[in-house]
């Protein structure tokens, strides 16, 4: 949360954030007040925090305008390819801020906000609560933040959810979940475009005449679009976030009121709204539900409208069609599917290409695959999507048509490269047989693009390993590896200014742009000044962190304490069952010898379990529970504190991250894909402690494995110990830790008013552990004395902490994104700045237009 400068700090502008100038000061202060007046019809005697925050979010966004029209401009006068990365969940993050970093607004705005504040005397009230209005939640993400700042024509697609992730409450120790209305007091960051919206179908049948097919009788849902800006780091481009929302459509029978049919029409209106009514929960476990599939479809279907219309249309101004020829449709177009969820892009294609635009099969499968790209985000088999072959057909009949048609070619040429091989194509069919029939989407999704890639290179070898490998055998040269990278705007500059404005004193601030330029940290691994710096930041995030964690979870925090943070969504994979053996061990260290000088370390774990995943919101319950026993044993007092992080999104993220010294990233090897958030830790000088598992194996290698605390089995001692068979009990009766432990929870010790609580996670760990939590126990707790050690040499840990701050680079989505582009897409990034067409400009031009400029204004697009 920005909050005003101190007199000090007012004198001596923090470069990163941008300089305060003068007329940006007034400029910021009489537009504010304008649209508290009259945009939000209020004034200051009736004024509350959030009208504060809506009218300086849209005093901030009147700066986001010039720059988004002359975005929109450039790309129609230029025509370049254009990339559409579909996802159907983007995860929210605060935007006015985000915003202000990429503008360099930031000072500004809160050198205006200080001057206004000072104005609030008469209401101190509202004085004092003033800038708090601006942590309103909204949506970030990494890559379109990225696309933006690389100057590439991206468009975020994506479902406008009026129910987010649920808010996440803890009673009692158990996990509540509570609807996200993220969208009750409105939104000022986006713009809805109903002259866009378009009609999306489902069920209905297919006819097949000799002029093609057709798809009849069939209900339709529309889909109306709502944009947001996403500007890039200071080069004046903003692009376009489109979520589409659904709506019901008006062809209501009004003699049907009469009959009583009036009613029970509205309430169906309801059902076709649905669609967009919530964010399911990734719990990594699928469901094959008809409302997801309808999701699926919606994005997909409404997006793909939304890109053949502009596609179409070529000449910016123009709307007529003038591009007919869909042979340019791949050198014009590059579509990426973020996961499997949006597959349904590759029939849908193939479906208005064929139907529609009359093409024939060959000419529409050419130019489906060579647009289309796939990125996979799991290796865990339950995770990937089998959509039953019965609900595809009552559906989306005619899809499911050219689903069998995919197949059946796919399979020949399956049959021609490897003759007799029939196992072979039964693992490839995209129709998985036996018992009831299903559709493998990520089969589809593989055969229907042109490229396929993992998201960290240990991910990307065992997908072309294992569960992909007869696919890598047939087409090697779809098979790419893109690791992934955080936007260091947000994840640095944004939520630990301190520490980016120690580095940038140091080398300069282009590293905000180029985060290579990190290495040159590396000169300064010795020098006690900066050292001093670094870990002078740290100490006040801790302490920052322990004023937050003390007012809401009313727990005596030590800031001199390890802050060890394992903070994601919670599942048996992640294992934070691991972490919490360990918090069990200590804690018996403690009481057996309270009298030694420990360590202290403040444990938090945060993370969501998806509604409907027991095991998960058991392990919840078994944290709080661990930490009520721990946090309240006077033997133990402030050397070990257990806290579970209730509802973690992505501002306590920005809290959290910045504030911890150990970050714990454990999952079983061979299981997480890459991970982010080790990321994030990674360039806010936490050390990491973790297995050999998604991007981890290459922080390793970028920071150097000494400075990074690996511990457990390789991916080729997982798959050894699978052949030779993994028994707990060994471990149980060989560690007695570990027994003392397992006892200990399965005894009740942790929850005396019901001793066996937890008697399901003690068998589920004894006997049917897929993710072997005992196996890697023991190197785990020897590691963790090893992070005890070095913590006690404030020195030396600062010093590692150097080295995977100048190790981050790699891990910037800019190298990401880039590597997309030039790899995939067939782009070029460019670091060009547009000019800006500032609002004062847009008001004149608009303010002087003649009937004839009216028509040749810019179209939203």
């Amino acid at each position: 949360m920005s909050k005003p400068l101190s007199d000090h700090d007012r004198k001596k502008q923090i470069s990163v954030r941008g300089l305060a100038g003068v007329e940006n000061v007034a400029d910021l202060k009489l537009n504010f007040n304008r649209h508290l007046h009259f945009t939000l019809v209020k004034d200051r005697n009736v004024a509350t925090r959030r009208d504060y925050y809506f009218a300086l979010a849209n005093t901030v966004r009147d700066h986001l305008i010039g720059r988004w029209i002359r975005t929109q401009q450039h790309y129609y006068e230029k025509d370049p390819k254009r990339v559409y990365y579909i996802s159907l969940e983007f995860y929210m993050g605060r935007t006015l801020q985000n915003t202000m970093v990429n503008l360099a607004l930031e000072n500004a705005c809160d050198e205006a906000t200080y001057q206004l504040e000072n104005t609030l005397v008469k209401h101190p009230a509202k004085g004092k609560w003033f800038l708090l209005s601006m942590c309103y939640l909204w949506f970030s993400a990494c890559f379109l933040d990225s696309m933006a700042s690389l100057g590439l024509a991206a468009y975020g697609y994506g479902i406008r959810y009026e129910f987010g992730i649920f808010n996440q409450k803890i009673v009692n120790g158990w996990q509540v979940e509570e609807a996200d209305d993220w969208l009750r007091y409105g939104n000022p960051w986006e713009k809805a475009r109903p002259e866009y919206m378009r009609p999306v179908q489902f069920y209905g049948r297919t006819e097949h005449h000799s002029d093609g097919v057709k798809w009849v009788d069939t209900q339709v849902v529309l889909a109306l679009p709502y944009d947001t800006p996403i500007p890039g780091y200071r080069n004046n481009v903003v692009n376009t976030m489109r979520l589409w929302s659904a709506k019901a459509p008006c062809d209501f029978n009004l003699k049907d009121f009469n009959v009583g049919g009036y009613i029970q029409a509205v309430l169906d209106r309801n059902l076709a709204e649905n669609i967009s009514r919530v964010l399911y929960p990734n719990d990594n476990f699928f469901e094959g539900k008809e409302l997801r599939l309808k999701q699926e479809y919606f994005v997909v279907s409404a997006t793909l409208q939304d890109i053949i219309r502009r596609f179409k249309v070529s000449k910016f101004g123009s709307r007529e069609v003038v591009r007919t020829d869909f042979n340019k449709l791949p050198d014009k177009v590059a579509i990426q599917l973020n996961d499997t969820h949006p597959a349904m892009a590759i029939p849908e294609l193939m479906r208005v290409l064929l139907d529609e635009e009359k093409l024939t099969w060959d000419q529409a499968w050419d130019i489906c695959v060579r647009t289309c790209a796939y990125t996979n985000h799991t290796v865990l088999p339950e995770a990937l999507e089998r959509w039953p072959v019965d609900l595809f057909a009552h559906l989306l009949p005619r899809h499911l048509e050219i689903v069998y048609e995919i197949n059946r070619r796919h399979l020949e040429n399956v049959a021609a490269k490897f003759p007799g091989d029939h196992d072979r194509m039964c693992r490839m069919s995209l129709i998985e047989e036996g018992g009831q029939k299903r559709i493998n989407m990520a089969h589809l999704c593989i055969v229907g693009s042109h490229a396929v890639n993992g998201v960290a290179q240990i991910h990307s070898d065992i997908l072309t390993a294992t569960i992909f490998k007869d696919f890598y055998e047939m087409e090697p040269h779809k098979f790419q590896n893109k690791t992934n990278g955080i936007t260091p705007r947000r994840w640095l500059v944004m939520c630990n200014p301190g520490l980016a404005e120690v580095i940038a004193e140091r080398i300069g601030e282009d590293f905000i742009r180029d985060l290579d330029q990190l290495q040159g940290l590396r000169k300064y691994v010795n020098d006690e000044a900066f050292i001093r710096d670094v870990a002078k930041v740290k100490q006040e995030n801790k302490l920052k962190f322990s004023v937050h964690l003390e007012e809401h979870y009313k727990v005596k925090i030590n800031p001199n304490s390890m802050f060890d943070i394992q903070v994601k969504r919670i599942h048996e994979y992640k294992r934070q069952l691991l972490n919490c053996l360990h918090i069990i061990t200590f804690y018996n260290r403690i009481k057996k010898e309270p009298n030694k000088q420990w360590t202290p370390r403040t444990v938090m774990i945060g993370g969501k379990a998806a509604p409907g995943y027991h095991t998960a919101k058991m392990i919840i319950r078994m944290i709080t529970a661990i930490g009520e026993v721990v946090n309240n044993d006077p033997v133990v007092g402030d050397r070990l504190k257990v806290i579970f992080l209730e509802n973690y999104r992505v501002t306590l993220a920005e809290r959290a991250i910045p504030a911890a010294d150990l970050s714990q990233q454990i999952s079983t090897a061979g299981t997480e894909a890459s991970g982010t958030g080790n990321m994030k830790f990674m360039l806010n000088g936490a050390l990491t402690i973790g297995t050999m598992d998604g991007a981890n194996v290459e922080m390793a290698e970028e920071a150097g494995e000494d400075n990074i605390f690996i511990f457990g089995m390789r991916v080729d001692d997982v798959d050894a110990l699978d052949m030779r068979g993994y028994h707990a009990e060994e471990y149980y009766k060989r560690l007695p830790e570990l027994k003392q432990a397992i006892d200990q929870i399965a005894g009740g010790f942790f929850s005396p008013k019901q001793p066996d609580m937890f008697k399901e996670i003690v068998n589920m760990l004894m006997h049917h552990d897929r993710f072997k939590v005992f196996a890697d126990y023991e190197d785990y707790m020897k590691c963790q004395e090893k992070v005890n050690a070095l913590y006690k040499n404030p020195k030396e840990w600062t010093k590692k902490v150097i080295h995977n701050i100048a190790g981050c680079g790699k891990f910037s989505s800019d190298r990401t994104i880039a590597q997309y582009a030039r790899e995939i897409w067939g782009m070029e990034p460019t670091l060009e700045k547009l000019p800006i067409l500032w609002p004062r400009q847009v008001l004149s031009d608009t303010s002087t237009c003649t009937a004839a400029a009216v028509r040749s204004l810019p179209v939203p697009r």
